[in-house]
């Protein structure tokens, strides 16, 4: 880790919270409200979300798999969100969903009339905004968690990791 935690304290809660007491439990509070209250789809939301862990390198994010219902993504479904463009798993808009990713991460500046034109064609106004905020959040703090050494350690607040 780049930050010195003290002894005995979670990593997370401390670089979190402890540290920046103002801005770190808002950013947590928006880290969860995308899993809390996303209408997305899980299979959509899942490919953009581990295609940015992808970009991020945040071993934590690839690692996890969002559970809804009982329900996670198939196994494999992670070397699926590798080849978004040629897999037969994914059907459009789950496609659209990782490229969105990809291009949110790493071409913003060259999301063209073309991308637009087709990912309206499959989703609403309210879910590109969603998923927008979305990626912000798993861009943002997925980096942020990695450039600080924290991925080893994270957890999700509600979530037990052995």
């Amino acid at each position: 880790m780049r930050i010195d935690i003290p002894q005995g304290a979670d990593p997370i809660l401390y670089v979190w919270g402890d540290l920046v007491p103002g801005i770190g439990p808002a950013a947590g509070a928006f880290s969860l409200a995308v899993y809390e209250h996303t209408t997305l789809a899980l299979r959509e939301f899942e490919a953009a979300r581990l295609r940015i862990a992808q970009i991020n390198g945040c071993l934590f994010c690839l690692d996890w798999r969002t559970e809804r219902d009982g329900k996670k993504v198939e196994e494999g479904f992670l070397d699926a969100v590798t080849r978004w463009r040629t897999t037969d798993a994914f059907d459009e808009r789950t496609r659209l969903a990782a490229e969105y990713a990809e291009r949110y991460a790493l071409d913003h500046h060259h999301l063209d009339e073309d991308f637009w034109d087709r990912i309206k064609a499959h989703y609403s106004q309210a879910e590109i905004v969603e998923l927008t905020m979305c990626l912000g959040s798993w861009l943002a703090f997925g980096r942020l968690n990695h450039v600080l050494g924290l991925d080893t350690a994270c957890t999700l607040p509600s979530v037990k990791r052995p």
